[in-house]
């Protein structure tokens, strides 16, 4: 029996940590420093919890992180549009120590404006 709630309460602690593990908080980014460019799709990634982007700007590829995709086809991003080697402008914040990362706020898909949050 002891043996059974050990086990049990080692899955609890391990289920709730794993969220907290890999899932990353948005504050982590310096909402205090706005970036803003226009760069090309060098990979696109479409699951959860949220989408994922690198985009090459000039000779710089940022870690994009976008919505959820959920989030991300209610606001009606064309995710066709996403492919590698198409244009997206993006608007959002980088984050404070992880070097080229940022959350995206906005996104600019053939000049139409997509708010993901």
């Amino acid at each position: 029996m002891v043996l059974l709630r050990n086990s049990l309460a080692a899955c609890i602690f391990l289920v709730l940590t794993s969220f907290t593990l890999f899932h990353h908080g948005w504050a982590d980014y310096d909402q205090t420093k706005v970036l803003d460019y226009t760069g090309t799709i060098e990979e696109f990634t479409y699951e959860n919890p949220h989408a994922l982007a690198k985009v090459k700007q000039d000779d710089k590829v940022w870690t994009v992180y976008l919505a959820p995709p959920s989030r991300m086809e209610s606001r009606g991003v064309p995710k066709a549009k996403l492919a590698k080697g198409n244009s997206v402008r993006v608007v959002g914040y980088p984050h404070k120590e992880v070097k080229d990362e940022m959350r995206a706020e906005r996104i600019f898909v053939d000049g139409n404006k997509f708010e993901l949050r």
